[in-house]
């Protein structure tokens, strides 16, 4: 007997009547509530044109209408109709939000004060309302009304207390929503509101004298956001339900808002910034240890993790807005080091990845950003840097191999190689800098000119060949085939120069010296691997014989 097969056409049916009641619940009532607005407006306008309506009967039947309209999807909400009557009610609010508006800034009925208080009633009516329903449409309607109100209402001019002291209270307003209600998508409409009256504002209205008040309401709004995850309800309201959207990216749009508006004020003040970077550096390390507290023996690592990021970040931005010139890279380089050992000492791997950027930072500016002037041989600001980078670079292939997993050995591998690499190009920046002092005395003389060019240029190939000697014998010496393999190509690129530069371009002497010494550093090699001191051939022998 064959087993039944499902029915492809009732499946079809059901998806195309939940199609249909999708476009019949929603999306025609979302057309029939802006068709009747529309309709409305032109028939109040036709009204208003052929002055069937004077203007304080025009408000008084706005309001009235907006009053109505929420009144009476109540009875729709208590037939279950509840779709429909959070509709009714947008219009409604929205009504009375236009009707406000048109009594104070078109007909001049009412006072900017009167109209304001009006609106928010409004809002804190309807805040009401989305709690004692349940409803988070309507709690973002009184969301949108709400930040609305300062932009109907505007006179054109600078009232930054009022403002900013009703956009606090309404950013209060709605986090205390998202204490009792999981209504998280709230705050990014509170968020968002915000952000665009702040720079609003400070775009039409900011002057200096008002900068110590400014940043005191730009710090309060950074603030109630930072607060978010400790404060918006979770799981149970006593357990953490793990990292969303909101908690992962908000308090990162936050804290880059909040220090890109100081950077506004005190751009050219980098002390100040330097301190307020600190700051915020250790208020979000804070906000960490207060979210770990707030929820004992749960998961909220991520958390954790994230906050000390955005922590770790501002001491970053702290570093070159402090130093100048090569500080900024060592602080970065010393930053990395730090990093690395809280993250050993605390088992934090998260930790280690923000090392590594740090260390990038350090490393990419130290190549390709910093100038330096030198004077001295090896006693300068320049090798004193790239000494600060291979001593880190040095502490990780020493210390990681004691804790690095076996995938992390990449890493130590890359460090190693990094380190030998900077090494040679100190080295080498040293030996050009030292020949470029004494030929900007020679410059006069062609034949010292050219002696000391030819000095120079043999110098490159001793220190090259003496270095890669000694990373063979550090192989040797610890049985490193990864040791052995950099030196084999640094002498390999070693034996280039000599056979295809120096050999035409330096004079009897120097050839000379340039090849019995790299003739006898590859001898010496050479019999060491004949002898066979690290026994490769039986290990040869030995996997030949396993492979048969």
């Amino acid at each position: 007997m064959l087993p039944p097969q499902p029915n492809l056409r009732s499946g079809s049916r059901k998806e195309g009547a939940d199609l249909e009641k999708k476009i019949g619940q929603y999306w025609l009532n979302r057309i029939g509530i802006v068709a009747m607005l529309i309709g409305v407006s032109y028939f109040l306008k036709y009204a208003f044109e052929n002055n069937w309506i004077g203007p304080g009967g025009r408000i008084v039947i706005g309001l009235f209408a907006g009053i109505g309209l929420t009144l009476w999807s109540e009875r729709f909400r208590a037939r279950g109709y509840a779709t429909f009557s959070y509709s009714l009610k947008a219009v409604g609010i929205g009504t009375l939000y236009l009707s406000l508006w048109g009594a104070f800034q078109v007909y001049h009925l009412i006072p900017s004060s009167a109209a304001f208080l009006a609106m928010v009633i409004v809002t804190a009516s309807t805040i009401a309302l989305s709690l004692s329903q349940d409803a988070e449409l309507l709690a973002s309607f009184a969301l949108v009304g709400g930040f609305a109100t300062p932009v109907l209402l505007s006179t054109g001019q600078n009232h930054e207390v009022v403002l900013f002291s009703y956009v606090g209270l309404l950013d209060v307003a709605i986090l205390g929503m998202t204490v009792f209600k999981p209504w998280r998508r709230l705050l990014w409409g509170s968020f968002a509101g915000t952000i665009i009256l702040y720079y609003g504002w400070y775009g039409d209205y900011y002057s200096q004298e008002q900068r110590a008040l400014t940043v005191f309401f730009a710090a309060l709004f950074a603030a109630l956001f930072a607060v978010i995850p400790l404060a918006t309800r979770h799981e149970g309201s006593t357990r953490f339900s793990g990292p969303s959207i909101t908690l992962t990216l908000l308090p990162l749009l936050n804290a880059g808002a909040f220090f890109l508006a100081l950077y506004a004020i005190y751009a050219l003040e980098t002390a100040t910034l330097t301190w307020f970077a600190l700051a915020l550096a250790a208020f979000y390390l804070g906000i960490s240890g207060a979210f770990k507290r707030r929820f004992p023996g749960q998961d909220t690592k991520f958390i954790n993790l994230l906050h000390v990021a955005i922590a770790i970040a501002f001491i970053t931005v702290a570093i070159p807005l402090k130093l100048d010139a090569q500080w900024i890279t060592i602080g970065w380089l010393v930053e990395s080091a730090v990093l690395l050992w809280i993250s050993v000492r605390t088992q934090t791997d998260f930790l280690r990845y923000l090392a590594v950027a740090a260390l990038t930072l350090g490393v990419v500016r130290l190549l390709l950003y910093d100038q330096f002037h030198t004077e001295t041989l090896l006693f300068n600001a320049r090798f004193a840097t790239y000494s600060v980078a291979i001593a880190v670079l040095g502490g990780i292939a020493i210390f990681g191999k004691r804790h690095a997993s076996e995938k992390e050995m990449v890493f130590i591998r890359a460090a190693v190689v990094a380190l030998n690499f900077l090494d040679l190009i100190a080295l080498t920046l040293e030996v050009s800098d030292y020949f470029d002092r004494q030929l900007a005395f020679s410059v006069s003389v062609a034949a010292n000119y050219r002696q000391i060019s030819l000095s120079r240029d043999f110098s490159y190939s001793a220190i090259w060949l003496i270095y890669g000697a000694i990373l063979m014998a550090v192989g040797f010496r610890q049985r490193s085939a990864f040791v052995r393999w950099q030196s084999l190509i640094l002498i390999a690129f070693t034996i280039g120069k000599v056979f295809f530069y120096d050999v035409s371009q330096l004079g009897g002497s120097y050839r000379i010296v340039s090849f019995i010494g790299l003739g006898a550093v590859l001898l010496g090699i050479s019999f060491i691997y004949q002898r066979d001191w690290l026994k490769l051939s039986s290990r040869s022998s030995d996997k030949s014989a396993q492979g048969t």
